[in-house]
């Protein structure tokens, strides 16, 4: 590595440190999926389809609570002026550490009427138990967010990736010592127990403390409004596909479709997790608005992202079929058209996601949630329709549709903070429509073969 290399990798500036963070957070999400991948070998070897199916109906429910009760801590630590300041972390913890025990107490609620939606009987102990880590993730530290505001990633990867390894190593265990759910459900409430402990070891800065600022507060109702009804529009974006697919599919062969999708989604998880960490904070410290040279700069990050991401999504779309006949068994050969069209349909998502932060950044939450509500809005009805008219293809493909129709949304959002790049999205969606195109037409007998999957 050369001395340039060295210094910038060592530097303070905004982009160097957003360069290291991005850095980290990729490794890690690789490191994550290796690990991730690895244990579904095993586990898809110990457990049968039908527990991917249930465990999918429980991560679906506890990402709806989650999404239908986020007040925004984070985004708001991350972009306010007193991001730093104690009264107002002490502040933000509370609220958390609330928001938590009463989605646990909701979940309880909710536990027998969505065992009814899915008719399975065992989600009615199942959701409970696994809605502990909701409890346990309102106790994370603020350190969190502020190491993420700051853009030092690197020991929150290494703490990520470390409470995963015990996660994974306690699945394994108990999947080879009971052969039931039970497996996947506890060692879920391990890992975010492990996190909570190590992120209170290891992260540096000030232990949080019970408190109440009326000011701080405020802020944080204020910010957090819009951005509750945004995660509200949020679930309907990342998850409605399992609460409607789920519903259509038999547990079995929803068990199977969750195996394709997760593989599937990988590209759109990564840019989600990078720009979530890494954008407010360059929007926040170098506004598009504030210079020609700002403009540039950010112009060079997306078309590094969108490449980085696409060719993600390209690599999944082409090689979706013969990664699944490498790792799986015949039981779950129909996943790899699942993981084609899931990827070609977050094609047009993934060329934009970089504008999304940018208003945040300034604050205006507002105009993040009227984008959120016209994607879930489009998103839901062309999912409903393509399902209603050609089962689960047509409800991927419908998704995909609806994310090509919500760009002039887009538009509105990024021109308000003057992020716009008209140049880049052309260029980037051509690119798309070519790749997806022939990946389809590469995999076609592999999405034919998906008809089979009917309502269950």
């Amino acid at each position: 590595m050369t001395v340039g290399a060295v210094r910038f990798l060592q530097g303070g500036s905004l982009m160097q440190r957003a360069f290291r963070s991005s850095a980290f957070t990729m490794a890690g999400f690789a490191g994550s999926q290796i690990l991730r991948l690895g244990s579904n070998l095993i586990l898809t070897r110990l457990l049968f389809p039908e527990a991917f199916g249930l465990m999918a109906m429980v991560s679906v429910f506890l990402m709806g609570l989650n999404m239908f009760s986020d007040v925004g801590v984070g985004p708001a630590i991350m972009q306010s002026k007193r991001g730093d300041d104690r009264d107002f972390l002490n502040t933000a913890w509370t609220i958390q550490i609330m928001r938590g025990v009463l989605l646990y107490i909701v979940a309880c609620a909710l536990a027998w009427p969505i065992a009814q939606y899915f008719g399975e009987p065992d989600l009615t102990l199942f959701l409970p138990v696994a809605a502990v880590t909701l409890v346990v993730q309102g106790l994370y530290p603020t350190r969190l967010e502020t190491a993420n505001r700051h853009l030092q990633a690197g020991r929150v990867t290494l703490i990520e990736l470390a409470s995963q390894v015990v996660s994974i190593a306690t699945a394994l265990y108990l999947a080879w010592l009971l052969q039931s759910v039970w497996a996947l459900v506890i060692s879920g409430i391990v890992s975010t127990l492990c996190q909570l402990l190590l992120l209170n070891l290891f992260l540096p800065g000030q232990r949080n403390r019970l408190n109440w600022e009326p000011a701080a507060a405020q802020e944080l109702i204020s910010f957090g409004k819009w951005i509750f009804l945004s995660t509200v529009c949020g679930f309907v974006i990342g998850q409605a596909d399992k609460v409607v697919i789920g519903g259509y599919l038999s547990t079995y062969d929803f068990g199977i479709y969750n195996i394709g999708y997760v593989l599937a989604a990988l590209p759109l998880t990564l840019g989600l997790i990078v720009t979530r960490r890494v954008l407010i904070p360059i929007y926040r410290d170098s506004p598009p608005t504030e210079s020609r040279e700002n403009f540039l700069r950010l112009r060079r990050m997306r078309v590094l992202a969108s490449a980085a991401l696409l060719g993600g999504a390209a690599l999944m779309a082409f090689g979706g079929v013969w990664l699944i006949d490498l790792m799986y068994d015949s039981r779950y050969q129909l996943a790899g058209g699942i993981v084609v069209l899931v990827s070609v349909s977050q094609m047009p998502a993934l060329i934009v996601i970089t504008y999304d932060q940018a208003a945040l950044a300034v604050g205006e939450s507002r105009r993040y949630f009227f984008l959120a509500v016209t994607r879930a809005i489009l998103i839901l009805t062309g999912m409903v329709f393509g399902l209603m008219f050609a089962g689960l293809p047509g409800a991927l493909a419908g998704q995909g549709l609806a994310l090509i129709l919500a760009y002039p949304a887009v538009i509105w959002l990024a021109r308000g903070v003057g992020a716009w790049d008209p140049l880049h999205d052309l260029g980037f969606f051509g690119l798309a429509v070519g790749l997806g195109g022939l990946a389809l037409w590469v995999n076609w007998p592999a999405i034919a073969r998906l008809a089979t999957l009917v309502g269950g």
